[in-house]
This record gives structure tokens, sequence and C-alpha cells, in this order.
């Protein structure tokens, strides 16, 4: 497959986050059943949580297979990672971009409402 040069360039950095971040941990993860918020946090801060959110919405505006290229390196490391990455672009992001009104893309695609999300409970 032929990829383009940006789609190499950010298929190498979720590479190397994840051999990082994810690969010496995973098997940890799995045993004690936890959510490595982290972990998830240094991906969203890679733009992982709205690879096909258009720009207009803080995502990245890139296609399907961009996302592709993340989820198969983010598996790599960890499965159980790559799950909330894959239905928040798959479905979530999805569903919404195709029949949310602007009012709810702004409130649940803009990056304000992501930090939200990835906020420490009180």
């Amino acid at each position: 497959m032929l990829l383009t040069t940006d789609q190499e360039m950010i298929r190498d950095a979720v590479r190397a986050f994840a051999q990082e971040q994810l690969w010496p941990h995973a098997a940890q993860w799995s045993r004690e059943r936890t959510f490595p918020e982290a972990a998830h946090r240094g991906l969203a801060e890679l733009g992982a949580y709205g690879i096909c959110v258009p720009e207009e919405y803080g995502g990245a505006g890139l296609d399907y297979l961009t996302l592709a290229l993340v989820l198969e390196e983010i598996a790599a490391g960890d499965g159980g990672t790559s799950t909330p990455i894959s239905v928040t672009n798959c479905p979530y992001n999805a569903i919404l971009m195709r029949y949310g009104t602007e009012a709810q893309k702004q409130q649940w695609l803009s990056p304000p409402r992501a930090a939200r999300c990835w906020a420490p409970s009180r």
C-alpha cells in the first residue's frame, strides 16, 4: 500500500508512542483491569480521538485510512487501549458528524469537551 508522507509520519509517531507508552505496560493493565488514563491523555495529545473530525471542530480532518493506521499501531501495543480510540472515532464521532446539529457538533466534537472528558474525577 502506498501511503502519503503525512500518513507515514503519523503512523511512525503513533508507533513510537505505542512502543514507549503502551507495550511495556499492556500486560499489567490487562492483569489489573486498569484503565491507562495517562496513556489516553497522551493519545489525545497526539490527536487520536479526532482523526476524521473536521479541523473546524478541532479534529485532524484526516481520512479513514489514516485512522486505520493509527488504530493498528495502538492495537499492536495494547488492544484494550485501542478500543476507546476506535469507538470514539468510528461510531461516536462519525454519527455526530453525519446526524448531529451544529450545536451538538460544537459541544461534543470540540477539544474543550474532550479535555473535560479526561479531567480527573473529584
